[in-house]
């Protein structure tokens, strides 16, 4: 279920007030029931494979805090991470795995015995496997009890807001809330609902509007020149931004609404000063659960300088295949873990001058967005062909060319780049204006709604984020 389709409107309208009549120790359940339809919506079938997962998951974690001997601990776990990840190797990987195989064995008289597999991946899948395998790796580190109930440990998993896209939560942030019991608070509520709505408009009136113009162009890349491309790309930029963080602001807002705290995914990334930087603001909840669950057990930078670029690489070749089954990913990734490489090369033999002014600062945070611009190439283009493409292109002579076509609804653009502009001053400026004030929230909410409806596409146009 799309957060920007009228679906989903009366799908939460529903469930929220539903879930302020009922009595806390019946709300669960409800929200369980809400999530397994919200789930089904897309293939039914697929809530197989989230139920084989969350059994699994459910009784390894009791086995691993009432188990004694550390061994049977570390099978226990192991069981646990082999369902997880292999369910999401078979799905997501396998036609990826065995395309590989047949293009190394095409230098032979010889294929890949398998065929390769025609199913649609389950939504959502890469999340919802990272946030149980969190579970018991906290219950195993001793970090966190079992949960008793099954129930609960299955809203854990199957908790709506955050089930597609995240964000990644940690069993110690969420799961003592759904046995809390909530009070009805309308300071919460409204915020919540202005936080929603500011995700709406980022994504239907932001995201999507720019996405006419960054598809148009991919469509047909060959057609465009240096320059098309070199404006479409900080276009896109702006595009993943605006959809992936409008998702998160729904999800956390939606959440809110019913007392439920979800943690930030966002803290204006492309204001970030270096790369490293950049990553500690996009996308956290991701980042944060790679650094606790593989950099630092790979010894982070533990073990000298040489070992930490290599678990640098390791962590973000990992992630970029984490976020699709493609070569353009894995490229993505590794060039994101080269970058961090050579900066903390640089920091290490040339370190910063402290004295710092807004000509050096701003000058660090247009260089790393522009780098992490031109990342995004691979990170959007179908193939690797496609990428170097658009690259030569960008970096030729083409560049000074005149713009390929006309943009459409460029006053609606305008009103987005400023809109943009005070999203990069802080990410959650606008969520909270008008929280206390009620009549200014009724005022903002209805301004914010209008401008949806007035210039936000509605043509059930999918977030970036669930092909993954």
């Amino acid at each position: 279920m799309l957060f920007n389709s009228l679906q989903f409107l009366l799908f939460f309208i529903i469930i929220t007030i539903a879930y302020w009549y009922l009595p806390n120790k019946f709300r669960w359940i409800l929200l369980l029931a809400g999530s397994c339809y919200f789930y089904m919506v897309y293939v039914p079938i697929y809530i197989l494979v989230l139920a084989f997962t969350i059994v699994i998951d459910y009784f390894a974690g009791l086995l691993i805090e009432t188990t004694t001997e550390r061994k049977l601990k570390k099978l226990f776990l192991i069981v646990s991470l082999i369902a997880n990840i292999g369910i999401l190797v078979f799905f997501k990987y396998f036609n990826f795995l065995n395309d590989s195989l047949n293009g190394l064995l095409s230098y032979s008289a010889h294929r890949s015995p398998f065929q390769n597999m025609a199913f649609l991946l389950p939504i959502g899948l890469s999340f919802h496997t990272f946030q149980a395998m969190s579970y018991t790796i906290e219950v195993y580190r001793g970090n966190h009890p079992a949960e008793r109930k099954f129930g609960i440990y299955a809203l854990y998993v199957m908790f709506y807001p955050q089930l597609v896209a995240g964000p990644i939560e940690r069993p110690q942030n969420i799961l003592w809330q759904f046995h809390k019991n909530h009070s009805f608070d309308f300071e919460q509520l409204k915020s919540g609902l202005m936080q929603m709505a500011f995700g709406l408009f980022k994504k239907v009136v932001m995201a999507d509007r720019i996405a006419e113009i960054v598809d148009k162009t991919y469509a047909d890349p060959h057609a465009q020149n240096g320059k098309t491309f070199f404006i479409v790309s900080i276009l896109y930029s702006f595009q993943i931004y605006c959809d992936f963080s409008g998702y998160s602001d729904i999800g956390i807002g939606a959440a809110r609404t019913m007392g439920y705290k979800l943690v930030n995914n966002f803290n204006a990334p492309y204001l970030a000063q270096s790369f490293a930087d950049f990553w500690s603001k996009w996308h956290m909840s991701l980042s944060t659960w790679f650094r606790d669950y593989l950099y630092i057990p790979l010894g982070g930078n533990r073990a000298g300088h040489l070992r930490k670029y290599i678990n640098l690489l390791i962590v973000f070749l990992v992630s970029g295949l984490w976020h699709g089954a493609s070569w353009t990913f894995v490229i993505w990734g590794l060039f994101h873990g080269v970058l961090l490489v050579l900066e903390n090369i640089k920091d290490h033999f040339l370190p910063g001058n402290a004295q710092k002014n807004i000509y050096y600062t701003t000058g660090k945070r247009v260089l790393t967005f522009l780098v992490v611009t031109f990342g995004w190439i691979f990170f959007r283009s179908p193939d690797l062909l496609t990428a170097g493409s658009i690259f030569k292109q960008i970096f030729s002579v083409g560049i000074f060319s005149p713009f390929n076509y006309q943009i459409t609804n460029l006053p609606v653009l305008i009103f987005c780049g400023l809109l943009i502009l005070l999203l990069l001053l802080k990410d959650a400026y606008l969520p909270v204006i008008p929280t206390k004030n009620t009549r200014l929230f009724y005022l903002n909410l209805l301004l914010l709604l209008t401008a949806c409806y007035l210039f936000g596409i509605f043509n059930s146009q999918s977030f970036i984020y669930f092909q993954f």
